[in-house]
Order: structure tokens, then sequence, then C-alpha cells
């Protein structure tokens, strides 16, 4: 009889604990114009050697201080780190220039970029000395029903050892150190695949009884209740890439030598994976995201054969980068890093990919070694010039 009578109580917890709340203002995606970056010209270039091993880890002499006290680009330092080089898996190698149009230096012009705070945004220590930040928050997602179930689907494995995700019919966004060092293409990349994990049978039940299924819309509401089994019953299903887009800020003289404010790639399929992918979006201050938090999902070197999802919250950032304590090993790199909010003009809640997980940065200085978790932003320039590898056109990229 007990039991009965403490029913109705527990079914009040539960819908408290599983229905994502309402928020009276709720977190919205803004929409802008946003700058159209479109190729000029477009020249043969040599022929990369492919010998060095894809680095996981990348290192980089500027810290956060360091980046906010750089000089802003100019128009023609834009134009100029935007270039890209475009790797085909024939070999050959193109560089292409690129113009700048509606672009405004100024930085109060993005209300969705711009953090409004009159530079008094909140500050967070992010240094650290591990990967694994105090208690380990990660999910290993078990289970067909949710390898398989949009937000999770999205997430791809390089065969270079990074992850990546889907963001249209046939194309991946990743960090652009999984398939170039900063002077050369890595052993690899020239033959690269992407892997797509799927259970070799189906194991339903499990995840069926460990998660709801709203699973991510709690987690990304309030804090996670849930963590699902391991399961090493996986395999992946590859597809080679048949373009691969780095851009010029990225590929340089000296690796890595001014940070990861570029670290992004591209890879365009040889054919289309028939998932659903997901969007992009410019990311918006951190103080505007939902509990401050980001997301991501990849396959993390310590769990191999599983999917790995964490959130966090977002801490320290700069106009192109944003700093966090996500738990993550290396292989995570290049996951999607999104956010979920309301799109006022679809009248839906949406999850739009804000950046890029660059990985775990390590910055000398005298002699002693500080650790970053690091993610690039999308910034307006960079989801223009996105978008434009993505849909082939400027049209359809002019709101981002």
């Amino acid at each position: 009889m007990r039991s009965w009578a403490a029913l109705p109580r527990l079914i009040s917890l539960l819908f408290l604990l599983l229905v994502p709340p309402v928020f009276s203002s709720k977190p919205q995606w803004i929409l802008q114009r946003v700058p159209v970056v479109l190729p000029q010209q477009t020249e043969t270039r040599p022929a990369p050697h492919f010998l060095s091993p894809a680095r996981l880890d990348v290192s980089s002499p500027c810290d956060p201080e360091c980046h906010k006290k750089a000089p802003r680009p100019s128009y023609w330092d834009l134009r100029r780190l935007l270039a890209y080089e475009t790797l085909h898996s024939d070999g050959q190698l193109t560089e292409t220039a690129i113009g700048i149009y509606g672009y405004n230096p100024s930085p109060n012009t993005s209300p969705a970029y711009s953090s409004g705070s009159s530079g008094k945004a909140e500050r967070s220590h992010v240094r650290r000395k591990r990967q694994i930040f105090g208690h380990d928050g990660r999910f290993s997602i078990a289970g067909q029903d949710f390898l398989l179930k949009y937000p999770f689907s999205v997430a791809v494995k390089l065969s270079t050892g990074c992850s990546g995700t889907l963001v249209g019919d046939r194309h991946v966004l990743t960090a652009a150190h999984c398939v170039h060092d900063g002077k050369n293409y890595v052993k690899g990349a020239q033959k690269l695949r992407v892997g797509f994990l799927k259970p070799k049978q189906r194991d339903a039940q499990y995840s069926s009884f460990y998660l709801p299924s709203n699973f991510t819309n709690h987690v990304e509401s309030g804090p996670a209740l849930y963590a699902p089994p391991t399961n090493d019953k996986m395999k992946f299903q590859w597809i080679r890439a048949k373009r691969t887009h780095v851009p010029k800020g990225w590929i340089k003289g000296n690796a890595n030598d001014i940070g990861m404010d570029y670290d992004y790639a591209l890879l365009e399929l040889k054919k289309a994976h028939k998932r659903r992918h997901m969007k992009l979006g410019v990311s918006p201050p951190a103080q505007r995201l939902p509990g401050r938090r980001v997301h991501f999902s990849g396959f993390d070197n310590d769990r191999p054969g599983q999917l790995v999802y964490r959130f966090c919250r977002a801490g320290e950032e700069t106009s192109d980068l944003l700093y966090q304590h996500c738990d993550a090993q290396p292989g995570a790199s290049g996951s999607g890093v999104y956010a979920r909010m309301w799109d006022g003009r679809r009248r839906r809640w949406e999850r739009k990919v804000i950046g890029v997980f660059s990985g775990h940065q390590w910055v000398e200085r005298q002699g002693a070694s500080q650790e970053f978790n690091v993610a690039v932003r999308i910034t307006p320039l960079k989801y223009a010039q996105i978008c434009y590898w993505i849909k082939g056109n400027f049209v359809d990229c002019r709101e981002g």
C-alpha cells in the first residue's frame, strides 16, 4: 500500500526531472546577416608528402591573454587567413584566394556574436593539469536506439584518429590538425575515411532501460542523472572523403604559431551518408547560452569503439576561441561543439554547431606547462566560408 501511496509523488518527481523546463524568456538563436566569402582564383600547388602522423594533441605559445592582446586582423589579413587549400582524393592540391563582401570590422555590429558586456565578461580559471577535471562527467552512449538517434548520430570518426560532425548531406566538420600539422598534410589524409558507428547487434533493451526518451533534452536543461552502460559490440561503416578544405589561417610556415583560431576543416564525402545532420550557427557569447553550457560527442581514445557524450559550462572566451572544462581525451578533437536554443522563426528548439573542439592546448611559458580546453568558435566570417563550402553558393548562406 505504501508504494501505491507514493506513486503520485514519484510521478511528479519524474515529470520535473525528465520534462525540459519552460523558460519565461527562452534563449533564442539570433539570426543575422553575415558577410559573403567567395572564391576568386584557384591555382594548383605541389602535391603534399603525407609523411607525419596526425597529432591529436596540439601546442601553442599563445594563451587566452595573448589572444586578447593580439591586434584585430585587417580586411587584408582576413582575406589571407580565409584563403584555403583543397586536397583532392587523387592527391591533387589547389589553393583558392577569396574575396570578402559586406564585412563590417566593428566588433559591436553582431548581436549574436558580441558579448554586450562592456569588457566585464565573467572570467573563470581555465588552467588545469589533467584532461579529466575531477569526477569524469562523460557518458558512453550504448544501444542502437541512441547511437542512431539525433543528435548522437551526427558524430563520426576520422581514419586519422579524430572525430567529426555531420553538417551536410555529404559534409563533415572537423579540426584542421586532424588532417594537417600546420606545415603539411598528415599521413592518411589523402585516403581519408569517415566512420559511422553502428552496433553489431540490436541492443535497444539496455538503452531503453537506462535512458529516458528525452535524455539529451534533459541534460541540456539541467544536471545529468543517467549514465548508460558501456558496450563494445560496435563496428564502423566507412565512406571515403572526396575533398578536404583547410583555411590558410591554419597552414603556416611555423605550425600553430598563433594558436588555434583557424583549427577547422571541412570534408566532402564521395557519397551521401543518409543521416540527419546538424545545422551551423554563429557562435553566441557564452553568457547567452542556456546555463552557459556547450555539448559535444566524440570518440575518445580511452574508450575505443564507443561514442562519448559530454556537456559542461563554457568559461573564458576570445573573439575566435572558447575555453571550457569539458572532460575529454585525445580522439575527441574535431567534435562539433553545439548548443540547443529556441528558433523563433520555426517555433521549435534546435541544436546548432557553434564551434569545433580543438582539444587540449599546452602552452609552454618559462619552462612551465599550462593546459587549456579549447574550441574554435564559428564567427560570422567562418560561418560564411564553411556554409559556402557546403552549399556551393552564397545566397543560402546570408543568415547565420
